[in-house]
Parts: structure tokens; sequence; C-alpha cells
């Protein structure tokens, strides 16, 4: 299995058998051209309707490459960022869709749209969008109930119950497995301290055998190196991604 770091949350899994694209935004690194030529199937993941992980552009391909499927989170189209034909699935969380390369379900997420687990040739993979402890670095100073405001977060936030709503999502993963070979989840330094706690939470209830940042485009490559010392405690290898188009054989 090869894995491709594109950009942001976005990454390219190639295998045996297919290409899956997730939550593809920009392409600094000119990765998708390369892999658009391949002959396997493709399968499109988008999690949420954010910017910053949906895109249209992704419906161009299918102009050059007629075996390329969308698998889109539903909030897209209840956002009205896509048109119900566009994509040839659409799901919530709880929803599954499975064909004769892989098996998917959608999981929950504490922030927009969903997560996802997929099963790939004899492999499980969790992409966790936007799912994550966003809040943690309130938590020491507050109170239940106490909402915090900022020129972040104007409208306000309760951080416990925004952790109490992360961790509720991640028992619900747990319900349907406890290990995935590759997770790819956020270790985005711009929320503040504790910006870690989340994958540290993750690595506390599942077994993993890669764990991969994402989300961190915006803090620099170098923040997202730091989680390496936590996931070497729980015995977990950490994929130090270095660049755009940076790529693991696992």
């Amino acid at each position: 299995m090869k894995l491709t770091y594109i950009f942001h949350s976005g990454f390219a899994v190639e295998t045996e058998a297919c290409i899956l694209i997730f939550d593809y935004w920009h392409d600094p690194a000119k990765v998708l051209p390369n892999l658009l030529l391949s002959p396997k199937p493709m399968y499109v993941f988008s999690s949420h309707f954010h910017e910053d992980h949906f895109t249209k552009k992704i419906f161009e391909w299918k102009a050059n490459k007629p075996n390329v499927k969308y698998i889109l989170s539903k909030d897209i189209l209840k956002r009205h960022r896509a048109d119900k034909d566009d994509a040839d699935v659409w799901l919530a969380k709880g929803g599954t869709w499975s064909d004769a390369c892989l098996n998917v379900t959608a999981t929950g997420s504490n922030d927009s749209g969903v997560s996802w687990i997929i099963d790939v040739d004899g492999k499980r993979i969790f992409h966790a969008g936007d799912l994550n402890n966003w809040f943690s670095r309130f938590l020491s100073d507050e109170e239940p109930s106490t909402l915090i405001h900022s020129d972040e977060i104007p409208f306000g936030v309760d951080p416990i119950a925004e952790e109490k709503a992360f961790l509720g999502e991640l028992k619900d993963v747990r319900k349907l497995t406890d290990a995935f070979d590759v997770a790819f989840f956020p270790v985005d330094g711009r929320i503040g301290n504790g910006y870690m706690k989340g994958g540290r939470q993750f690595l506390d209830r599942f077994k993993v055998n890669m764990f991969v940042p994402m989300h961190f485009v915006a803090s620099g490559f170098e923040s997202s190196w730091r989680f390496k010392n936590y996931s070497d405690r729980f015995g977990v290898p950490f994929w130090t991604i270095t660049e755009n188009g940076d790529t693991l054989f696992i």
C-alpha cells in the first residue's frame, strides 16, 4: 500500500486493486495527474462541505477517467455545494456502501460531516475528517457549561461539552472496530495548547499500525512531527511527513 500526502487533509492511498483519494483541496506537488493516468479504479471521498476538505474540481476528473466513483458526505448535498447527480454515493453517519474493491462505513464527527472506515485489500483505514478535540486548550480552566468567547469563537463554546461530543463519536467508532492499519487524524497546531490531545485520546482507544497526522498545513510540518513523541509511547509507528507529495509504503 502506497500513501501519498497531497495537502492539508488530502491523501492518496494506492493498493494493488484501486486508488483512494481523501479530502482533496489543493495539489501543490501535482500528485493527481499521474494518479489519473492509472488504469486502476479510483474512489474519491470528501468528509464534509468545508472548503479545505471539498472542492468541485474533483468532478472534472471523470472527463478523462471513467472508472472514478465519488463517495461524499451528505452534508455537502444539504449545503448545496454539489448536485445530487455529482456523486455516486451520498452517506451520513451510519451509512454503508461496498463493491468488489472496498467496504465503506461513514462514522460520525463532532464538527461537520463524517469520518470514514474503509476496508480495502485486507487493510482497514480510518480518515477522521474534522473529528477532533478542537477546544482542548480551554479544558483545564473552565467549569462545565461555561461558554468561552473570543474573536475566533464569538458565538461561544463549551469546551467540556465539545470534548464529550468528541469522545462520544470515538465510542461509536469503537462499537464497530478497535483497530486500524492506517489512521489519518488531525494534529493542528493552530488550536493552541493541547492540540495533540485528540490524537492521544484516539490512540488510547484504538490499536493503530500507522498514525498519519493531517490538517496541519497552517501550523507547518514541524508542528505535526511533535506528535511522534506520543505515538512512540503507544508503540505506534508515525509518518513524519516532510513535504507536499511525500510518499510512504507500508
